[in-house]
């Protein structure tokens, strides 16, 4: 079995592609000062980055949990989320409340997708 590596860090990788599926690392904002609807959508785009260098696009995901620091937030994250969202292919998908790496943070999202074949 052959494993890629996407975006490797000093602890984990961006994204690992294996077995016909890519797995998405918890992605956070690049810019934590962003509201928890700005969060999302720079999640969003990272996502759309990631899947792009696996060869795929969001129309791929099968599954999404997304975190929150406060659940309050939901609804300024669905607004992003509604916006990047193709609504002719919509994963599974998961919405919690829970600490993060940082108090800066309001929203991570890990997913998995189909990778090409």
């Amino acid at each position: 079995m052959t494993i890629t590596r996407l975006l490797e860090e000093e602890r984990l990788s961006g994204a690992t592609v294996a077995n016909g599926f890519i797995f998405l690392a918890g992605q956070i904002a690049d810019d934590p000062s962003l509201d928890a609807e700005g969060q999302t959508a720079d999640i969003l785009a990272q996502i759309d980055a990631l899947l792009a260098m696996a060869g795929t696009d969001k129309r791929s995901l099968l599954q999404v949990q997304i975190t929150l620091a406060d659940i309050a937030d939901a609804p300024a994250m669905n607004r992003a989320w509604d916006r990047w969202l193709d609504p002719s292919a919509k994963p599974a998908r998961m919405t919690s409340e829970g600490k993060l790496v940082g108090p800066q943070y309001k929203v991570e999202i890990i997913g998995i997708a189909l990778a090409p074949k």
